[in-house]
């Protein structure tokens, strides 16, 4: 069994260490005898053959780094990354690289970046003086294995996203702003594209989701798969305490 990663952009959108999500990825499967294939595709280079990959991951990213990338989107590897998702492969992107997986991005100045079009959302920033959406973030995550999963993180974004009806939140805020700050909802997934402003990184301190994104991303081309449980007593302690940090406990009270 082998799990193809493809990583978009690495040499681009890797905000606070988003490269970890690949490595948590690499490192979970191998500890159950997976072999993986990692492979960077930077601005420029074409993608190749979409069937090829499992799963596809962007991170985030500044302005001038995010519109590159959305030039580069435009032409082969959009077409590419949409061939991908419809065959099922796992999409995830954070940040500036879920932003561009929606229809469009606003930026405060400048033109609308183009998006993929893979999730039904839309991400406006309100204007140059408006305040930035910063802090720790604890979600309660929709697909979570028990009703109080949480998705813990760090959001740092200018963008409010809205999302359409084909898309659903990844979860609901418990701490912290979310999509827009305003209705409580975090991310997005739409089939096995899924977009969020968890940075942190976002996998490390999420090992069951972690482990979620992989297990879809094998089933594509295996079958179910039923994944081998890990020693995950250091990554659940470092959940823990990001829940602790951002004060979450206090927020269910």
């Amino acid at each position: 069994m082998v799990l193809r990663l493809c990583h978009l952009y690495p040499d681009l959108l890797n905000l606070y260490g988003d490269r970890g999500n690949i490595l948590t990825l690499t490192h979970r499967a191998r500890a159950r005898g997976i072999a993986v294939e990692v492979t960077e595709v930077p601005v420029g280079r074409p993608l190749g053959d979409p069937r090829h990959y499992d799963l596809f991951f962007l991170g985030g990213g500044e302005d001038r780094q995010q519109a590159l990338a959305a030039a580069d989107l435009a032409g082969e590897k959009g077409e590419a990354l949409r061939a991908a998702a419809a065959d099922d492969a796992v999409v995830l992107a954070v940040c500036g690289g879920y932003q561009l997986l929606g229809h469009y991005y606003r930026p405060a100045e400048g033109p609308d970046l183009p998006g993929v079009g893979l999730l039904d959302v839309t991400t406006h920033h309100p204007g140059p003086g408006a305040r930035r959406l910063i802090g720790n973030i604890v979600v309660r995550w929709a697909d979570g294995p028990h009703p109080r999963a949480t998705l813990v993180g760090f959001e740092n974004h200018g963008g409010r996203t809205r999302l359409g009806p084909q898309a659903r939140p990844l979860g609901r805020v418990v701490v912290g702003f979310g999509n827009n700050g305003e209705d409580r909802t975090e991310g997005a997934v739409q089939g096995t594209v899924v977009g969020t402003y968890l940075h942190g990184p976002l996998l490390p301190k999420n090992p069951a989701f972690a482990d979620h994104l992989l297990a879809r991303a094998l089933a594509r081309r295996y079958g179910p798969v039923a994944l081998a449980p890990l020693d995950d007593a250091v990554e659940e302690a470092a959940h823990r305490a990001a829940v602790r940090l951002a004060g979450a406990a206090r927020a269910w009270r």
